[in-house]
């Protein structure tokens, strides 16, 4: 029988800017190493904020976690929802990632252009924004070429 899972979603500052190289060394280190701990995710990064959710072996996914809030890449982490799952929603994904250009125009109403709305103090808002975002990940991930890498190495 295999250990219990557990998925953690969360969001967090990055002391410094990432640009494309250094957000690219991160997701081949970070796809690397959750291989190796059978880890399994997504990344969302846009204007200077992460938004991740780590799927796998309890043990393994709170090692990680302190390690985060250890990184000095990373200020305010901030878990948004942690659950035991029976399944993983990421199982093709070692790190799933997809940029979040910035459009010189307004959004449109309705559309989320930042992380902001998961600062709320209502939960129920922030697990709505949390779900909304991984299945907003999946949908655009399946139907595109966009991703970094074969499934294999995601």
């Amino acid at each position: 029988m295999s250990a219990p899972l557990v998925s953690v979603s969360y969001v967090s500052t990055a002391t410094e800017p990432f640009d494309d190289e250094r957000l690219a060394a991160l997701l081949s280190y970070s796809r690397r190493a959750n291989h190796a701990h059978e880890l399994t995710g997504m990344l969302l990064y846009r204007r200077g904020r992460f938004f991740q959710v780590l799927e796998g072996p309890r043990d393994a996914v709170e090692h990680l976690m302190d390690a985060i809030r250890g990184d000095d890449r990373h200020t305010d982490v901030r878990v948004l929802l942690s659950e035991d799952i029976d399944e993983r929603r990421f199982t093709e994904w070692t790190m799933g990632y997809e940029p979040i250009s910035v459009s010189p125009s307004p959004a449109p109403a309705g559309f989320r252009d930042t992380f902001d709305d998961l600062e709320s103090d209502d939960d129920d808002a922030i697990i709505r924004a949390v779900r909304e975002l991984t299945v907003w990940f999946r949908a655009r991930s399946t139907s595109s070429a966009a991703l970094l890498g074969s499934a294999s190495s995601r």
